[in-house]
């Protein structure tokens, strides 16, 4: 096949080094596809039908980590790079839907090529041989489509993760799933059961931030049901309501869309009305409300989010925008400062663009609305940040040493003095002066209010 792959100089001399000791290498996997499609790759894996040993022997190198070489893989750090050798091997009966009871070593890349999970990813280069591609990979590629290699069925039984991996590729690639293997990625679905969560959400958050994720998402519920089962009432949930043209689950798929490709926006997105048909009611005139919604969506999320081990951060970001998805303060700057107050500078944009993903999935009623008083939102926040409004007790102009200073001695209230304070020039109704809240403070320090 006449395609030309440029390999980095130092891939390029690991592979002559295996080769001039009689060995042949290849890289293999991703960086192949990733070359063909015209990306640059992350990294570059090597195969060969070097064994560890035999590898370590050709290479002669410095700086070899020898630990996985029981599973056949040496990695070398050459020139401040680390790259991966393994030995082509084939697997053996697998026990658990996850890993094979065995694995043997073999000479042929083509054995090698044939345990691989999807043709896209079954493909092999060197300058002597060019491409190797047994199973139509560059085909696929040409045609956007994914496809096992092989029996789909077998692929999948072998190892569940590789469900969620199809998935994965389709929603990052901007590919299609093959009929057959789509078939089988429904069928086949339970199996997730038995792969680890931190697994699968690795795999679940590359899905979400796909630039395809509106297909795979739309297409592939029952699969993503199989650990967040929580989703299943919003599927088909009719919400009765003038602002909105989708079932709850489409407006989710939507709004994820919507999203920046980040990983806590698109988490957030994906989780923020999950709590809606616990919520559910209809009014005399037919339409329908979600009254708390939001709180319960946070509550839900973040038991969803701990079953799936995400850190706390993570946690704590998803759960802190979701709760204030649905909140319309007033456009003025004395209510972005209390929001900046519960959320902070750096995850108050994210709120704006997960209300505007929000807004852009519902329907067309008051969208350009809704859309206006984001946007006003977003410029009295900037000019906020560039005035240096002071919205949390570390940008007062006074602290604790100046309550102290005042005879306060017990710690609890002077937390409530400073926080009384804070609420005062935050709603305007003092200044951030260091003079003026010294006075404001000495009010209050004798029990008095202002």
């Amino acid at each position: 096949m006449n395609i030309k792959i440029e390999i980095p100089e130092n891939v390029k001399y690991i592979i002559s080094r295996l080769e001039k000791a009689g060995y042949s290498a290849y890289a293999v996997g991703g960086c192949v596809r990733d070359s063909i499609m015209g990306k640059t790759p992350s990294d570059w894996d090597i195969c060969t039908s070097a064994l560890p040993e035999q590898t370590l022997e050709a290479l002669q190198m410095d700086n070899i980590i020898e630990n996985g070489m029981k599973h056949g893989t040496v990695t070398v750090r050459y020139k401040n790079e680390n790259y991966e050798i393994t030995t082509f091997r084939s697997d053996g009966v697998y026990d658990d839907n996850r890993h094979p009871r065995s694995v043997s070593f073999v000479t042929s890349v083509n054995e090698d090529l044939a345990r691989r999970d999807l043709t896209i990813n079954a493909l092999a280069y060197n300058d002597s041989e060019g491409i190797v591609d047994l199973f139509g990979g560059v085909e696929d590629i040409k045609n956007g489509i994914i496809r096992c290699v092989g029996d789909p069925d077998e692929r999948y039984n072998e190892d569940g993760l590789r469900i969620m991996r199809t998935l994965r590729f389709a929603s990052a690639l901007g590919f299609e799933i093959d009929g057959s293997t789509a078939g089988s990625v429904h069928k086949n679905a339970h199996l997730l059961t038995n792969i680890s969560v931190e697994r699968i959400s690795s795999e679940f958050n590359k899905m979400l931030m796909g630039r395809n994720v509106e297909y795979v998402l739309e297409n592939f519920y029952d699969v993503i049901s199989v650990f967040i089962p929580e989703i299943q009432p919003l599927i088909g949930f009719d919400q009765k309501n003038p602002h909105h043209n989708y079932d709850i689950w489409m407006h989710t798929v939507k709004t994820v869309t919507f999203s920046p490709e980040e990983r806590t926006m698109r988490l957030a997105a994906f989780f923020h009305d999950i709590g809606k048909p616990e919520t559910f009611s209809l009014s005399n005139d037919g339409v329908g409300h979600f009254y708390g919604h939001p709180e319960m969506s946070e509550k839900m999320s973040y038991k969803i989010l701990r079953r799936l081990k995400y850190d706390n951060q993570t946690i704590d970001t998803v759960c802190s925008l979701i709760r204030l998805h649905d909140k319309r303060p007033p456009a003025e700057p004395k209510y972005v400062r209390r929001f900046l107050n519960e959320l902070g500078e750096q995850l108050f944009p994210k709120l704006l663009e997960l209300k505007y993903a929000d807004a852009m999935a519902q329907s067309e009623f008051k969208r350009q609305e809704k859309l206006e008083y984001i946007e006003r939102l977003r410029k009295i926040f900037y000019e906020e940040i560039e005035k240096g409004s002071a919205y949390s007790l570390k940008m007062l102009n006074i602290n604790g040493r100046d309550i102290i200073a005042l005879g306060v001695k017990d710690g609890k209230r002077i937390g409530i003095i400073l926080n009384k304070l804070l609420a005062m020039v935050m709603s305007d109704r003092l200044d951030n002066d260091r003079e003026k809240l010294k006075k404001a403070a000495q009010i209050l320090a004798s029990g008095r209010e202002i």
